[in-house]
């Protein structure tokens, strides 16, 4: 039986939910894989959960009465003292002060999971010490949630440029809060801020719809997937059409935003109103490799193309390449959500588990 040792950064609602989820398969990975996956630490931002046999789903109810302070080094040195190995840190946060922890933990003995986006778009010097570090470690970094939730788009991607496929082109919806938004009001009689009220009430958008109407999130998606066929991009490089109104960015409070967010149906409205019968508005990222430019944009798109028959808060993404070249390979599917997100973080912990 093969045990990996599993330290959870991040109990929030994807993190507390692939706990559930490693829980409940405990049994068949024990007998179809012989493995035995432990979670023997769990933390929050400040404290964390100690539990070397495995945190068990009243994990709620322990980390409320037996979760102390920790630093990082104080996880390190628990796992060093129980002579723990195959140790894998996750991070089902969006911290960006915690990424900068990654080439440490990746230094004592940790590979990293990560369903945090910040790794993987800061500065090519950091993601670029990050890799150094790994393989000077012999340790592995495993984020196919960073991009599509748990849709297999980072490792098909991988797969077709690992083996001298030309990857020419990619172009989807990759946000499921925006496929949501303009797949709805594209296709209802509705005004726009009516629709971003019900995404928000379905919990589809941020607290602050803004971080999704800024085309920040969809941004960095497309920087990583850049950066997977080896262009030196930064986040400057990609030209996102935000939006927002300049008179309700960020020097407007949340509550003035959420006042005057009617103030978007007229121009959305009237884009709307241009549409053909055949056409419906979608907000994409576009990546063309050869031209090495990075977009973020809101288009008018065939209601006939993978595109364009999106329904809900799903997510599609075409690959062009020299075998996909007049057809597309179209990966589409749910993009969005605690249950795939943290189902992809699993995915990656068997497919890591497997290897070691």
């Amino acid at each position: 039986m093969k045990t990996i040792n599993i330290v959870l950064f991040g109990i929030g609602n994807v993190g507390g939910t692939l706990i559930n989820q490693i829980n409940k398969a405990k049994t068949q990975l024990h007998l179809k894989q012989k493995t035995n996956v432990k979670i023997i630490v769990a933390t929050n931002s400040n404290t964390a959960l100690y539990n070397e046999n495995g945190i068990s789903n009243n994990w709620s109810t322990h980390f409320s009465n037996e979760a102390k302070p920790y630093v990082i080094n104080d996880i390190i040195n628990y796992v060093s003292a129980k002579k723990l190995n195959n140790l894998i840190a996750i991070d089902a946060t969006a911290s960006i002060e915690f990424v900068q922890s990654y080439i440490h933990l990746v230094q004592n003995g940790f590979h990293i999971i990560s369903a945090n986006k910040v790794a993987n778009t800061l500065h090519y010097d950091f993601y670029d010490a990050l890799r150094s570090a790994l393989k000077q470690c012999n340790k592995e970094f495993l984020y196919e949630t960073n991009v599509g939730a748990g849709l297999p788009i980072i490792e098909t991607i991988k797969n077709l440029h690992e083996s001298g496929e030309r990857i020419d082109k990619i172009r989807g919806v990759f946000s499921g809060s925006l496929s949501y938004i303009f797949n709805t009001f594209s296709n209802d009689k509705v005004r726009f801020s009516e629709v971003l009220e019900k995404a928000d009430q379905l919990g589809l958008t941020e607290p602050d719809a803004r971080d999704d109407l800024s085309g920040k999130d969809v941004a960095r998606k497309l920087l990583i997937l850049a950066r997977e066929l080896d262009l030196n991009k930064e986040f400057k490089d990609v030209k996102v059409e935000s939006l927002v109104p300049k008179q309700l960015n960020g020097d407007t409070t949340l509550n003035e935003f959420k006042s005057r967010v009617k103030e978007l149906d007229a121009p959305l409205q009237e884009l709307k109103q241009k549409l053909s019968g055949k056409t419906v508005l979608r907000y994409i990222g576009e990546l063309d490799v050869s031209k090495e430019t990075l977009d973020v944009k809101l288009i008018e798109e065939d209601k006939e193309s993978s595109i364009g028959q999106l329904k809900g808060a799903d997510s599609v993404f075409e690959i062009y390449s020299e075998s996909y070249n007049d057809s597309p390979l179209v990966i589409k599917g749910a993009g969005a959500g605690k249950e795939v997100t943290a189902r992809g973080l699993f995915s990656d912990i068997i497919k890591l588990s497997s290897r070691l």
